[in-house]
């Protein structure tokens, strides 16, 4: 039974939708150019379904299909209208240009004042991050191996921050071979070969070279491991004497009770630890007034300005036989190069180069021994300080000299007296030394 309608078929009279009384598959077929006829007359008044004379072609309900020409386009009883299918080009079917490339409209613009607020907070926190464990670092690496809460019978605090700066002979850790180049000797115990004390305040800072020949008073003390106080006998000695007896805190006593000064911290560093620092801030410029050669220090210097090495710098700081006024000029060649020293490492060269800061740090800290309280800002102020009157912004002077005995060089008592009481008010020093 056939239910498809009468009309469903072609011109040949074969029925779509039956199939085949063929067993041979039909071959392929050739469709023919469809073409919609005319259009239907506007409003309801003919045609099929409204009482019109005649049904539609293709059979009732069926609506009129639309027809294709041969390569004219979309013709839909209205006129020809290109689709893009004869031509290979499809219109409406997605974003991108004609070629079919996605086109998402144009890029939005980097927003700038967003990525600059993101790089700088990047480059803060980097900044903060480095600072904090910096700190960290150098501050596990100082050796607060100086208890000066030992020392007894102290002068009262003045204005401002006294630092007592000690070089010794110490030559711990190093070899034998650094012994002899550095030309050091091997003696036993530890002495000092220089004294300073640098004063930090708001008139100036000031610089005062104590002669390691000077005259002093051993005090009453407490010893620094017994914890035994020896009282004072009136014992005359050199200074160096009392670091060689007791350490120290016997040195910071004796400085205190023969000038009356507090002192509030105590920095020390030794041969080896000196010339590592200068070799790791890449060497100190210094201008040398007068050319001399010391054969027990191994310096041999001409005049003119010229950058010292470590070996070099320490023959520098450490030559007393070659000058007349052997202990006086050594103190002065002291100041000079410390503050040189300071200047130097305090430059941006040094400060902003990482390969130079950290190995300069490194070696200067681990070079140093320090008292119990001592923070890095405290060290930090002591360096600026130095450096400040290397710059001329401070004053540099040796202990005022009044004469000598046995050897000793004799303090002058009255000036001594006016310079530790403008020290203690934080006033400008107008007292000139030797």
């Amino acid at each position: 039974m056939n239910d498809w309608p009468e009309r469903w078929s072609d011109d040949n009279g074969n029925r779509y939708g039956r199939g085949s009384a063929n067993a041979q598959p039909e071959s392929a077929r050739v469709m023919r150019q469809v073409r919609r006829g005319p259009a239907a007359p506007s409003g309801r008044q003919g045609g099929y379904g409204n009482g019109g004379p005649s049904a539609p072609p293709y059979g009732a309900g069926v609506p009129q299909q639309p027809t294709y020409s041969d390569g004219q386009g979309y013709d839909d009883g209205y006129g020809d209208y290109d689709s893009g299918y004869n031509t290979g080009q499809v219109y409406g079917g997605g974003p991108g240009g004609g070629d079919g490339t996605p086109d998402y409209g144009p890029r939005p613009a980097p927003n700038w004042r967003r990525r600059l607020k993101w790089t700088a907070i990047t480059l803060v926190t980097a900044l903060v991050v480095t600072s904090v464990a910096t700190y960290f670092w150098a501050d596990s690496k100082l050796h607060r191996d100086v208890d000066l809460s030992k020392v007894i019978d102290r002068p009262e605090t003045g204005d401002g921050t006294n630092y007592l700066i000690v070089g010794s002979d110490s030559r711990k850790g190093m070899t034998a071979e650094d012994k002899k180049k550095l030309h050091t000797g091997s003696a036993e115990g530890q002495r000092t070969d220089s004294m300073m004390i640098l004063h930090v305040g708001d008139s100036g800072d000031t610089l005062i070279s104590l002669p390691r020949d000077s005259d002093v008073v051993i005090p009453s003390y407490k010893g620094s491991a017994s914890g035994k106080v020896y009282p004072a006998q009136g014992r005359h000695t050199k200074l160096n004497a009392a670091y060689a007896e007791d350490g120290p805190t016997l040195l910071v006593r004796t400085v205190e009770f023969n000038t009356g000064l507090h002192i509030d911290h105590y920095v020390e560093i030794g041969f080896g630890g000196f010339a590592k620092i200068v070799d790791a801030v890449g060497g100190v410029e210094i201008d040398i007034d007068k050319g001399f050669k010391d054969k027990y220090s191994g310096a041999d210097f001409k005049a003119g300005k010229q950058t010292l090495n470590g070996e070099q710098a320490l023959a520098f700081v450490r030559t007393r036989h070659a000058f007349a006024t052997s202990d006086l000029q050594r103190t002065k060649n002291q100041q000079k190069f410390l503050s040189a020293l300071a200047h130097q490492v305090a430059t941006p060269s040094t400060v902003l180069n990482p390969f130079k800061f950290y190995p300069t740090m490194g070696a200067g800290l681990d070079s140093l021994t320090v008292d119990k309280d001592m923070s890095l800002w405290n060290l930090a102020s002591m360096f600026w300080a130095m450096k400040g009157v290397n710059s001329g912004d401070g004053t540099s002077l040796n202990m005022p000299i009044s004469g000598s005995t046995g050897g000793n060089l004799v303090w002058d008592k009255a000036k001594v007296k006016t310079l530790v009481n403008e020290l203690n008010n934080d006033e400008k020093v107008t007292v000139t030394g030797n």
